[in-house]
């Protein structure tokens, strides 16, 4: 993320088009590149702190789980925006994949119900708990909400599936 950023500053390059553009053939490829590209500085540090703490929450204490969770909610919201969103616009950005990890790591603690895990539900609830109420729907122009409810969505589902998994059980 901070590399393509910094190429993007020092060659002056636009590099928005590498966004999902929903239903576009060109569209399709930038599910992989969608979250790495950041609109502005601001985008790209409100989503690296985020991620640093999600995603080393979720191969601290998931490691068996990790790279499943964590490749899900890298492709699957992305996907799911080029398929579903109303809007022709680009979306960018790590936020679909922020959103699976904290929605799967509050849901999994609690399913979990073992100590460690639901103290970090707990702890991911008071350190973003904001994205629970905030940006899932129509509202702020140039915000995504689309990629946010994906991500959501992606974390939440895939919450209960692992959990049945964990369990024994076929989803």
């Amino acid at each position: 993320m901070w590399l393509l950023y910094t190429i993007s500053i020092g060659e002056n390059l636009d590099l928005g088009f590498l966004g999902v553009k929903p239903r576009t053939l060109l569209g399709l490829p930038a599910i992989l590149s969608a979250p790495l590209v950041h609109g502005g500085l601001w985008h790209l540090i409100s989503n690296s702190l985020p991620l640093l703490f999600l995603g080393t929450s979720l191969f601290f204490f998931y490691e068996p789980l990790g790279r499943k969770v964590f490749w899900r909610c890298y492709l699957i919201p992305y996907l799911l925006v080029w398929i579903f969103s109303p809007r022709p616009a680009y979306h960018l950005g790590a936020s679909g994949l922020i959103y699976g990890l904290a929605f799967f790591l509050v849901i999994f603690g609690f399913l979990k119900r073992d100590i460690a895990s639901i103290l970090l539900s707990l702890i991911v609830l008071i350190l973003y708990g904001g994205i629970f109420f905030y940006q899932l729907f129509p509202g702020l122009p140039g915000i995504s909400w689309e990629t946010h409810l994906a991500g959501t969505i992606t974390g939440i589902w895939s919450a209960f599936e692992f959990h049945l998994l964990d369990k024994g059980n076929r989803p």
